[in-house]
């Protein structure tokens, strides 16, 4: 049985959802996305993998107006090429995010947690690319239907907050390239070439990696936060708080945060319990103040197999390099399987 794969930037060239349709919209050279994470994200970062050819995002979901105004400026004086802004839809300060990325021309905007319809036809009238999360097909469908530009199917395994479906991204992307015609960027436990072949074989168009990005020089999370990452091991993440807004965690050590939430969760309590527990702060006094017993600690289940922290920007070359090479070992005289 012979498979051939073509290279990224030219895989279904001729399809209107591909990889090449997906790098055009974008204006990359690779479909290769770093998620929008709070807390974890700022300029350097999104330079570092905007030079390699990727999309490099600010999560402004942590972000003062001021402070992302500054990130935006930062950006475009040290790379002259495509970004993005992630905006959760429910951030109290949405309208000011949006009326900076409109003054200040942020050419690509990811928006997630919450509805699209409100800003979708805003910022496409003003030239924006719009990108919307979603965890679902039905979520996908209304997307589209919304006038969104592509989608990122975000699977169960993914960091922070989560699907109420806990739909796997193995499941999840198939079902959403079968319902939408745009294209689909699949999210959630990927993290090298391998995986991104796995998403491209689903029908993605590209990929989008959170927790890979947050274990690199470049991003602004907390060292001890990292290296915690880099001690996780199968089933160190937990998807919590499914009473409030589920969210997959890293557990803390010192039986801290996690622990107390599991507790909590084990007796049944309430939702207005379980909001009080989580209080205000928490993500940023984990992921960027270190604090690794109260904090929380927002990681996908990725956070695994990650054992080092380079730059940024060799992460996209990595990944391009992984892909091609197995592009390359599957597309031989011949594949058998057996």
């Amino acid at each position: 049985m012979l498979f051939c794969f073509m290279p990224i930037s030219t895989a279904f060239s001729d399809h209107s959802a591909g990889p090449a349709a997906l790098c055009q919209l974008l204006g990359t050279r690779h479909p290769i996305v770093q998620g929008g994470m709070v807390w974890c994200t700022n300029a350097d970062l999104v330079i570092a993998v905007g030079q390699a050819g990727g999309l490099g995002t600010l999560g402004a979901g942590s972000m003062y107006p001021a402070e992302l105004r500054e990130e935006i400026a930062a950006v475009k004086a040290g790379f002259d090429g495509t970004f993005a802004v992630n905006v959760p839809l429910l951030y109290p300060a949405v309208e000011e995010h949006m009326q900076t990325i409109v003054e200040m021309g942020v050419p690509v905007v990811i928006t997630s947690a919450g509805s699209p319809k409100k800003w979708t036809k805003f910022l496409k009238d003003r030239g924006v690319v719009v990108v919307h999360v979603v965890s679902s097909a039905a979520f996908a469908v209304k997307s589209v239907a919304a006038g969104v530009d592509a989608v990122v199917a975000e699977g169960f395994e993914a960091g922070g907050h989560n699907g109420r479906e806990e739909t796997t991204t193995l499941c999840l992307v198939p079902e959403v390239v079968a319902a939408v015609n745009v294209p689909v960027i699949a999210a959630g436990g990927i993290s090298c070439g391998r995986t991104m072949m796995a998403a491209l074989a689903l029908g993605a168009a590209g990929v989008q990696m959170g927790s890979r990005f947050v274990a690199t020089a470049e991003c602004p999370a907390h060292e001890d936060f990292k290296a915690h990452i880099l001690a996780a091991a199968a089933g160190s993440t937990k998807l919590r708080l499914k009473g409030v807004t589920p969210v997959r965690m890293l557990d803390n050590t010192e039986g801290g945060f996690s622990a107390q939430v599991a507790e909590a969760e084990a007796r049944s309590a309430s939702p207005e319990a379980l909001r009080e527990l989580l209080g205000r702060g928490r993500a940023k006094r984990g992921m960027r103040g270190g604090d690794l017993v109260e904090g929380e600690l927002e990681i996908g289940q990725v956070s695994a197999r990650l054992d080092n922290l380079p730059q940024a920007g060799d992460v996209v070359r990595d990944v391009v390099a992984g892909f091609e090479a197995l592009r390359t070992q599957l597309s031989g005289p011949s594949f058998h399987w057996s």
